[in-house]
């Protein structure tokens, strides 16, 4: 009974603070704040007036909740229904011997997104973008060809989103999946293109609040605490292409290459609707010294927060998994609904169905994500307009991507198309892929013309390589053990 009510206060507080950053963090458009007080268009904006006011009457644990925005989103779209599946595959199949990864992960996603951001904040301008001011022609067209496989890896990853999205709506016996898939796909199709930004951000907060859903069923089954916890800081690793295959696919879905993207579009989105400089984002080098760090500091505790979330929720799935399913079974996972179905007969009525509720929330927060980052990417790259905060008319190529990638997705989820193999696919792609995008964003954040005093230190530059250096790794052992 105890262990009920310590749930509920979990939910009942998760889901206070999250309706006061929903109802909080855009306030800051009703502040004062005049971009004519500027002694020119290039000239510093005064600390008063900068994105410090956003925090004015708030300060503690108040402040950094309202902070909360770009940085916890891309975290939890980070745990979309594919990459559940695949941490529910890795529990399943290989126990807790997974679950170092979650620690490794933690700096590395911390540490990549936190420089991605830094590069929206320092210039005011998407990846895409800057891709085109620090990279010739020719360059340009390589990682062109390199966008244009993340949006079609992106389209197959929101087909199987929406295919786990209508399984999961089956599983509570709320009708076929293939009718809520495609409910699913138009609803956020049409939300897209008819919603405004603020609508948007709103809709992703709450939807984060599913993938507490996930802390939830480790209070429904047993764990063995000293397992875990030897598993977590000791690494176990098999030397076989089965272990190697799952290892890149949880990397790959851990550190994707759609998440640098969305970090810095969602960043530039958010630097629009505060009240300086009109519609255009101030970068941090024409704010006040007071401002621009007040700004930096909540930024980057908003990403921290966001992977340490998204690293969470990942433990806690595998160990869950791990702890159930993997323990004396050692079934074959490959969706993140059949996850749900063999924990039924485990974690009993209960632990399946809050399974299903938090894959099928991700699944609408990521879906949006993983259309909107390929989207921003290749419309940057080409020098048109990119964001939700803009029109359809001012971002047509934008919005017309993000419409392929939810439209193409939902055909591809009505068709009799095996979302295991779109799953695998996908996640072969974000793990071959990752290195080379993260080469790029490396460069990008290097280069003092765009940074200015931004730019990369030597913890962001030895944290950034590394996980450069693995994931290239992670992708040679892939084809070298004969894991594709």
């Amino acid at each position: 009974m105890g262990q009920w009510r310590f749930l509920i206060l979990v939910i009942r507080t998760a889901v206070v603070s999250w309706a006061a950053a929903v109802s909080g963090k855009h306030c800051r458009n009703r502040l004062v704040g005049d971009p004519a007080a500027t002694s020119d268009a290039g000239g510093e904006f005064e600390p008063a007036s900068g994105p410090d006011r956003e925090f004015v009457g708030a300060t503690g644990v108040r402040a950094y909740v309202r902070a909360l925005g770009p940085g916890l989103i891309t975290g939890a779209s980070d745990d979309d229904p594919s990459g559940i599946a695949t941490y529910a595959a890795a529990g399943a199949r290989f126990g807790f011997s997974m679950l170092w990864v979650a620690l490794l992960t933690l700096p590395l996603m911390m540490g990549i997104q936190e420089i991605c951001d830094r590069t929206a904040l320092a210039s005011g301008k998407t990846l895409g973008e800057l891709i085109t001011i620090h990279f010739g022609r020719v360059w340009r067209g390589v990682i062109g060809v390199l966008i244009a496989v993340l949006v079609v890896a992106n389209a197959l990853n929101i087909a199987a989103d929406l295919v786990a999205v209508g399984q999961g709506m089956q599983l509570l016996h709320a009708g076929p999946s293939a009718v809520w898939a495609l409910i699913a796909g138009a609803s956020i199709t049409v939300v897209l293109a008819a919603g405004s930004f603020l609508v948007i951000a709103r809709v992703f907060k709450v939807l984060c609040v599913a993938l507490l859903a996930y802390v939830v069923v480790l209070l429904l089954v047993h764990i063995p605490w000293g397992t875990v916890a030897l598993n977590t800081v000791i690494p176990h690793v098999q030397l076989s292409s089965a272990y190697i295959a799952l290892l890149v696919a949880v990397l790959g879905t851990t550190i994707s290459p759609y998440l640098f993207f969305w970090q810095a579009m969602h960043r530039v989105e958010d630097m629009r609707e505060e009240p300086l400089g009109g519609e255009q984002p101030v970068p941090l080098r024409r704010r006040g010294q007071r401002a621009g760090k007040s700004k930096q500091l909540m930024s980057r505790l908003d990403v921290f927060t966001g992977m340490a979330f998204s690293n969470f929720v990942m433990f806690a799935i595998i160990t869950a998994t791990a702890a159930t399913l993997g323990r004396t079974h050692h079934v074959s996972i490959s969706s993140p609904a059949q996850a749900a179905e063999a924990l039924r007969p485990l974690g009993g009525q209960i632990g399946s169905y809050v399974f299903a509720l938090g894959f099928i929330g991700s699944g609408m927060l990521a879906i949006p994500v993983l259309a909107g980052a390929g989207s921003a990417a290749m419309a940057g790259l080409i020098g048109k307009g990119a964001g939700f905060s803009n029109s359809m008319r001012e971002a047509p190529v934008f919005y017309g991507l993000c419409a392929v990638g939810t439209i193409g997705g939902t055909a591809l989820s009505l068709a009799s198309v095996n979302p295991i193999k779109l799953l695998v696919l996908v996640a072969v792609i974000n793990g071959v892929t990752a290195g080379p995008f993260l080469i790029v964003v490396m460069r990008v954040s290097s280069d003092r013309a765009i940074m200015g005093e931004s730019i990369n230190g030597p913890l962001a530059r030895g944290l950034g390589w590394a996980t450069t250096g693995l994931m290239l790794i992670a992708a040679v052992a892939l084809f070298a053990t004969g894991g594709v």
